[in-house]
Formats: structure tokens, sequence, C-alpha cells
């Protein structure tokens, strides 16, 4: 699949569940986009009604940590006013976890799925809520300190 396809997918959504079908068919939480395979993070608005991503129970932004520098980011707008997000993509070769749970959520409906070995499973919210607590840590790769001295220099 391509990015530009993607996103303009995503652009489609007309409700958060919707989003989640369109996720899902894409074969969230991973997926391959152009070529190699992403972990998708996606968070945003649906008309006042924020979601976002959790990685074994945390909010992904901080369990991506410093690794969410090297990622990809793209906005999307949805059909409706009001609505849209940002999705991230991170490279599944800087994944260093072999397993995680991972959380597409509004806080109280979204979708679930169990990550390991590169395999996907859809899980239940009881499976999830049962599970992000025995996880191994949930570990990328960060940025280099050759890439934190550029942006250093780039940042001043």
């Amino acid at each position: 699949m391509k990015l530009e396809g993607f996103v303009s997918s995503l652009r489609s959504a007309e409700s958060h569940e919707h989003l989640l079908r369109i996720l899902e068919d894409k074969g969230a939480p991973v997926t391959e986009v152009d070529g190699r395979r992403f972990l998708i993070v996606i968070e945003g608005d649906f008309e006042g009604r924020k979601f976002w991503t959790e990685i074994n129970g945390e909010k992904a932004s901080a369990a991506l940590g410093d690794a969410i520098l090297t990622a990809a980011s793209f906005p999307f707008k949805c059909k409706r006013p009001y609505t849209g997000g940002n999705v991230i993509l991170v490279p599944m070769d800087d994944v260093e976890s072999e397993e995680f749970v991972v959380a597409y959520t509004d806080g109280e409906n979204g979708a679930f799925y169990l990550v390991k070995g590169g395999d996907v499973r859809k899980i239940s919210r009881e499976d999830y809520d049962d599970l992000k607590s025995k996880m191994p840590e949930f570990r990328v790769k960060g940025i280099s300190d050759e890439q934190v001295e550029s942006m250093g220099a780039f940042f001043g």
C-alpha cells in the first residue's frame, strides 16, 4: 500500500468507530506501507471526543519516548468538521520488543491487539486489561548520540 492511499483512507472516516474499521482493514496495528512494516499510532479528536493509542497500557507518545522523533508523522482531517488527528508510523525494524499489546481508544470504546513475534491478533478489552501489566517493557530504538548532536546544532 502507498502512503498517500493510507492517509487518504483515514480522511474518509465519519466516526471514531469508522476510523477503527479503516485501520483494521489496513492491517493495524502493524501494516506494510511502501514495502516496509510500521506500527501505526494515531491520536486526534472527533468533534471534541479525543482518541489515542496505548502500548502496554501507556499512551503511545510516552511509550515511544525519543523514538517518536524519528518516526514519520502525518496529519489527517476527516469528513466531519472538527475531526482529525495525526498518524505516526514507527518502523517495525526499530521496535525491539517481541511482544506487546496495543489499544486504539477514546477511553470508553476501542480496538485491542496483541502483537507477538510480528504476528497480530485482535483481542478483547478484558484480555488487553489483563495482559498490559504482564507485558515486558516496550522498547524502541531511540535516536543515536550523533542524531542528538545534529538536532542540537539544528535547534541551537
